[in-house]
C-alpha cells in the first residue's frame, strides 16, 4: 500500500514547476519534505492531489493510478490533504467543518468516526459549535487536521502545519500526528521548520527549484553539512 510518486511533473499554466520528481511512502511511514521557499514543496503536494496540472509522470497508491484522478477521487482514494493555511469553512462551526471533511462518504459510520476524532482531538469537542473563523490558530488547525481524518485517510499530505504557531502548539499537534500515525495512517508532511520536520520524520527529501536533490534518512540529514548550512544555520 505505498504512494508512489514517480518523475512527476507539473506546471501551472506554462510555467513549469516540478521536474521529475520521484518520491515514495511506505504504509505507515512518516516522511518529511524539505526545501527554501519556492522550492515547489506545496506544488508537489498539489500535484500528488489532483490540484495542480500534470506535464509527466506517475502518481500511484495501492497499485491504483491516480495520475489522471480528479481530486475527490484521490480522496476516496485515501489520500488526503491537510494544506496550508487551514482553508475552514469560517462561518461554519466546528461540527460542520468536520462534517465537510465526510462529504464524499454515504456509509453508517460517520457519527462514530466523529466521536473517534473528537476523543483524539479533545479541545475541539470544547469548541464544537463554535464557528470555526473564530478559533485560534492552532485550534484551527486541530480543525483542518481533524476534517481530514473524517475522510478516513491511509495517506495524510500536511502542508505547513507551524506555519504562524508558537512552538508549545506546534508539539501539541506533532503529538496528535503521533497518534494519528499510530492509527495506520501514513504522513508525509511539508514544514519550513526543518528541525522539527527532520526530529518528526524517519525519513525525508529535498526538493530544490522542483527537484529532489537529497534523500535519506532523517538522522543521517541531521548530520549532513549541506543540509546544516543550508536550513539548519549550523
Amino acid at each position: 500500500m505505498a504512494l508512489v510518486v514517480d518523475s512527476l511533473s507539473a506546471a501551472y499554466g506554462d510555467t513549469q514547476v516540478l521536474w521529475d520528481v520521484s518520491i515514495r511512502i511506505e504504509p505507515g511511514e512518516i516522511v518529511a519534505l524539505i526545501g527554501s521557499n519556492g522550492a515547489g514543496k506545496s506544488s508537489l503536494l498539489g500535484a500528488m492531489s489532483g490540484l495542480v496540472k500534470k506535464r509527466g509522470g506517475t502518481v500511484v497508491y495501492d497499485g491504483t493510478d491516480l495520475t489522471a484522478l480528479q481530486p475527490d477521487a484521490i480522496v476516496r482514494a485515501g489520500v488526503v490533504q491537510v494544506p496550508q493555511g487551514r482553508r475552514l469553512f469560517n462561518s461554519l462551526t466546528v461540527h460542520e467543518n468536520l462534517l465537510m471533511g465526510a462529504y464524499l462518504r454515504n456509509d453508517k459510520e460517520i457519527a462514530s468516526d466523529l466521536e473517534r476524532v473528537l476523543e483524539m482531538l479533545p479541545r475541539l469537542r470544547q469548541r464544537y459549535e463554535f464557528l470555526a473563523g473564530k478559533l485560534s490558530g492552532g485550534e484551527q488547525q486541530q480543525v483542518a487536521i481533524a476534517r481530514a481524518l473524517m475522510a478516513r485517510p491511509k495517506v495524510m499530505l500536511i502542508d505547513e502545519m507551524s506555519l504562524g504557531l508558537a512552538p508549545v502548539l506546534v508539539d501539541q499537534l506533532l503529538e496528535i500526528l503521533t497518534t494519528i500515525n499510530a492509527s495506520g495512517v501514513a504522513i508525509l508532511i511539508v514544514e519550513q521548520d526543518v528541525q522539527t520536520a527532520l526530529e518528526f520524520a524517519s525519513r525525508a527529501y529535498v526538493l530544490e527549484t522542483g527537484r529532489v536533490t537529497i534523500v535519506g534518512p532523517t538522522s543521517q540529514l541531521l548530520d549532513d553539512p549541506q543540509v546544516q548550512k543550508a536550513y539548519l544555520g549550523v
